[in-house]
């Protein structure tokens, strides 16, 4: 019996079909592929006369290149951005409350125009320097394309220049076989999908399957004009009430605001991610996932990824200056919740686009290696006495335009299999 699932809501494109739901993987996409390609056959030799060959290929459920359910099994591939071209984005209202007002003259200044370009060139070496080391540990490296962020667009709604394509872990999420496009907030960077597609198009016909959450128009009406920026009482006054400079006019959110432990996908509201977005994903994953909203005492909230990181299965890390709101509903689970030291980072290095705190932004190669800023020497030994051996890399520069370890990859496969841990 087939159960066709229909999503309120859609996609972007072909609406998003699950079949016999999403345990079957790969092992049923080959099926889906050939009646898929037999409907465009039939489509083309009536217009045509002939029949065009489509290159997606079949596949067997081992060989799927995407698969990946949890934050810590071994990883496989992984897609790492690029610093490249990237352009601070101009100071519009959701990047004003998403950035620290220390640095506001400093998007004033360079907002629609590169970054600096010797901190940026620094960046780039950084990450080639990243990539060599993933390598090193035997892991597939992939990497969007270069493409030209300069260009200013215009939409009905609103008009930008592009951002950067640095960040796959905002832009992208892997659940199971799964990827899925996320339907981001920020004006610079709806169309930062363009330097993933063709990645995405090649995992696609290999066997994965491609969701795209419904695109935002982010019109005037998905920003809040009157938030509060500069007093940080009422900012947590509204953080407390779940209230952010996103509205819900619309569903949007950032893939970063995910943090996934095999059948539990744990997310918070932010600055960048609304209660409708939470709610999108959580009718699009069901049954088979369950999708939990959690929050933290932190006004500037963005990306879930520096505040609470999981490393394995029962443990996580949580920012000690950000008190989870729920966190007894993980020691009631018999997790084991570890408190990081405090970031090492000199005040004086630029964090334009983010905290200290980057510094538990990290990437689990697998349970028992991970990757570490290479000057965060209080944390490496944290990991140590944990049992878990720091790859130690610098990415000082590279943390400027936002992320961490975490932040500047996507891993497209774990070797593991859909557990459940809560």
């Amino acid at each position: 019996m087939l159960r066709i699932k229909c999503l309120r809501g859609g996609c972007r494109g072909a609406e998003a079909i699950h079949l016999f739901g999403a345990m079957l993987g790969c092992a049923l996409t080959g099926w889906t592929q050939k009646a898929f390609q037999s409907s465009l056959s039939t489509a083309g030799s009536r217009v045509q006369g002939k029949v065009v060959e489509d290159h997606v290929t079949e596949t067997k459920e081992q060989d799927c290149p995407v698969c990946s359910y949890n934050e810590w099994d071994p990883l496989e591939e992984v897609i790492v951005g690029r610093a490249e071209n990237s352009r601070v984005p101009p100071f519009t209202v959701e990047v004003k409350a998403s950035t620290y007002e220390k640095y506001w003259p400093f998007y004033q200044k360079y907002g629609g125009h590169s970054f600096p370009e010797d901190h940026l060139k620094k960046a780039v070496a950084e990450i080639e320097e990243l990539c060599n080391v993933l390598r090193h540990e035997g892991v597939t490296v992939r990497r969007p394309e270069l493409i030209d962020l300069s260009q200013v667009y215009t939409t009905p709604d609103f008009t930008s220049s592009g951002m950067y394509a640095a960040m796959p872990r905002d832009i992208l999420l892997v659940v199971g076989n799964e990827i899925i496009e996320a339907p981001m907030a920020w004006r610079s960077r709806f169309f930062e999908y363009r330097a993933y597609r063709p990645l995405i198009k090649e995992y696609f016909r290999k066997g994965a399957k491609w969701t795209t959450a419904p695109k935002p128009t982010m019109s005037d009406d998905l920003y809040d004009q009157e938030y509060p920026m500069q007093t940080l009482a009422d900012r947590n006054k509204l953080a407390a009430q779940g209230k952010f400079v996103t509205t819900e006019h619309e569903p949007c959110f950032d893939a970063a605001e995910f943090m996934r432990a095999g059948r539990d996908i744990f997310v918070q509201r932010s600055q960048v991610t609304n209660y409708m977005g939470i709610e999108w994903m959580r009718r699009h994953l069901a049954p088979h996932y369950k999708v939990h909203t959690i929050s933290f005492k932190d006004p500037n909230a963005l990306h879930i990824d520096a505040t609470f990181n999981i490393i394995g299965p029962g443990l996580a890390l949580l920012n000690p200056e950000r008190p989870c709101d729920q966190i007894d509903m993980f020691y009631k689970a018999g997790w084991t919740i570890v408190k990081p030291p405090t970031p090492m980072i000199p005040d004086d290095h630029p964090m334009w686009m983010s905290s200290k705190w980057l510094s538990m932004n990290v990437l689990m190669l697998d349970e028992k290696r991970v990757l570490v800023e290479s000057n965060e020497t209080s944390l490496q030994k944290m990991f140590e006495r944990l049992g878990i051996t720091p790859i130690k890399v610098s990415i000082r520069h590279a943390n400027s335009l936002g992320g961490g370890f975490h932040c500047w990859t996507t891993d497209v496969r774990r070797r593991g299999t859909l557990q459940s841990y809560f």
